[in-house]
């Protein structure tokens, strides 16, 4: 259910900026509240997706008994560094055309798959990972530093619609389509590491 959420809030997330600038209600405490729910849909709520998945990774089940092993609370650092991530949206000017580090709804869809893609086993290699403590672990560090870092990243936010000025965009958008009906739920981290990876190839030929 708090995965099914986040994709919902994500939708929201997309559409609420388009709706404040079409009733002209833009104002700077509208953007202070706007990061303040990102914080608890793409922040709070994703960590306590992670600390259950790393919870059952080690203990094998989901309730919580006496003792939670110690690894589950690494989930912390999701909100803490979507919280510096939100923090600094605000304060950088920079991020009109790009952004500067993955955004948090990015990250939040990413972990949201991971609680779909476990629901029901499967014999694949994505499942399995998703058991693995160490690579829970390993994805909740790299993560929530790839949230504050200086990695700029395409913005499906679109001045023209021309193909030359917006060839990677359009190739992001294809690909994801094609995955997505491919490989369905195991489709969106391929999709977040191919999102990173042309973003960094965007670069070489727009620095």
């Amino acid at each position: 259910m708090g995965a099914w959420l986040i994709v919902l809030a994500c939708i929201f997330d997309f559409f609420d900026g388009f709706a404040a600038r079409m009733l002209r209600v833009t104002s700077p405490i509208g953007k202070q509240l706007d990061s303040l729910a990102d914080m608890v849909t793409f922040g709070v709520l994703p960590g306590l997706i992670m600390f259950q998945l790393l919870h059952f990774s080690v203990v094998g089940q989901y309730l919580f008994n006496e003792s939670i092993p110690a690894i589950s609370y690494l989930a912390v650092l999701i909100p803490i560094f979507s919280a510096l991530r939100l923090a600094k949206f605000n304060i950088d000017e920079r991020q009109t055309t790009y952004f500067i580090g993955v955004p948090t709804p990015t990250n939040a869809i990413l972990i949201a798959s991971f609680a779909l893609i476990v629901r029901v086993p499967q014999d694949n290699v994505f499942f399995f990972a998703l058991q693995n403590t160490y690579i829970l672990a390993a994805i909740t560090i790299v993560t929530s530093l790839l949230l504050v870092s200086e990695i700029r990243l395409i913005s499906l936010k679109f001045k023209g619609f021309s193909w030359k000025d917006n060839i990677f965009r359009y190739l992001l958008i294809i690909v994801s389509v094609i995955a997505l009906s491919v490989l369905q739920l195991y489709a969106i981290p391929v999709i977040i590491i191919l999102y990173i990876i042309l973003s960094l190839i965007e670069r070489t030929y727009h620095p």
